[in-house]
């Protein structure tokens, strides 16, 4: 297999899709691929990319200069992948690379894969461009329509290419893994939670992940308050970065902010919470509910189709409308609730365990052969 994979922001940014696009590339290039990676890049980069990675002209987003796009597929570019000779391209983002990238495999008869990673039709209602959706929304299905094969992360998400017109039978399910070593009970530490102002008896619902207006930081702010209201004097532990997080600590200035922490750090700090409040409805997946689970975590989570991949509400987690009063309805639950908290947090466990990303990186390459031997057949048969 030889495969060019094209990415909106490789390692530009350390998030849920660009850290399982890395780990597909070192996966592939264990297996035996070549992989030539293509994406606008940045001086300073979240974490070094695996495989052989080709800088894209690109310009930073307005308002979010942490993201570029790439201006298209320039000449040079087009050249380096005709050299490189892929019998797979794979798109990673609804793009203007991803889209040339889709071009040039046609010219070339080279199978197109992409992967969906973000529900990226629910963004323009949180930064106030919601008269654009109808226009992205028919992006997208062009996008996808236009693959050869689209790799869906969930069910849920299958079922939203079919009503976009992508045929059952050209849709596969890429899921996602969880690393037990890096996400794991064992890694709960009371010193490092004292440390930062909790007693051990307190409970401490947390936060994680990237600090952005979509991930429904105001919604999980309004939650805390609501059950202050109650009576219910949590602190709440918000770890991750992001141009949100000035806005995150004026609405909740008395939430312990912990900053970016990664690896064993990372894992320490989920690990010693003890709810994880997930508000977000734009996940495709829902990576940070699953490694709180992986975690030992009770989780109460907005009920998003890719929350409900992941979680059976009632039994290894705790599923809500998307509404400050609703998630308070289910934390104040966990809270008076230790045997209920428990239950569900052993549960989560349990099911996380099954997220083996060596067993769910290995369909990604039987989706990769099955198209190509889909292809030998038909140039065979014409």
């Amino acid at each position: 297999m030889r495969i060019a994979l094209f990415s909106g922001n490789y390692n530009c940014v350390r998030d849920g899709a660009n850290r399982a696009l890395n780990r597909l590339v070192d996966h592939l290039l264990a297996r035996g691929a070549a992989v030539r990676v293509y994406s606008p890049t940045i001086a300073d980069p979240a974490f070094a990319p695996a495989g052989d990675l080709v800088s894209v002209p690109s310009l930073p987003i307005p308002g979010r200069s942490e993201f570029r796009v790439a201006l298209g597929l320039p000449a040079s570019v087009r050249m380096d992948v005709e050299r490189f000779a892929p019998n797979i391209v794979h798109v990673s983002a609804p793009d203007l690379l991803g889209t040339g990238a889709q071009k040039l495999a046609r010219r070339l008869g080279v199978p197109v894969v992409a992967s969906l990673h973000t529900r990226f039709e629910t963004y323009f209602d949180y930064y106030g461009l919601g008269a654009l959706r109808h226009w992205g929304e028919r992006r997208l299905r062009r996008f996808y329509r236009a693959s050869d094969r689209v790799l869906a992360p969930n069910a849920d998400s299958a079922e939203s290419l079919a009503v976009m017109g992508v045929p059952d039978e050209d849709i596969a399910i890429w899921g996602r893994g969880v690393d037990p070593a890096a996400f794991s009970p064992a890694l709960r530490d009371l010193h490092w939670r004292r440390g930062l102002g909790y007693r051990d008896d307190e409970i401490v619902p947390i936060f994680f992940g990237r600090l952005v207006v979509e991930k429904g930081i105001a919604t999980f702010a309004d939650t805390i308050h609501a059950l202050h209201e109650r009576g219910y004097p949590l602190r709440p532990l918000i770890v991750g970065a992001g141009p949100a997080e000035a806005r995150f600590r004026a609405l909740l200035p008395d939430a312990v902010f912990a900053g970016h922490l990664d690896g064993t750090a990372l894992g320490r700090a989920v690990a010693s919470a003890d709810i994880l409040i997930n508000p977000s409805m734009t996940e495709a997946f829902g990576n940070v509910n699953l490694e709180a689970m992986a975690s030992g975590l009770a989780v109460v989570s907005a009920d998003a189709g890719s929350a409900r991949a992941l979680i059976a509400s009632g039994k290894s987690g705790l599923l809500t409308p998307p509404v400050a009063t609703r998630l308070a309805d289910a934390v104040a639950q966990l809270v008076e609730r230790p045997d209920l908290r428990f239950a569900v947090a052993a549960a989560a466990h349990a099911e996380a365990r099954g997220y083996r990303w060596s067993e769910i990186l290995d369909k990604v390459v039987a989706s990769y052969a099955d198209l190509l031997g889909t292809r030998r057949r038909t140039s065979a048969a014409a």
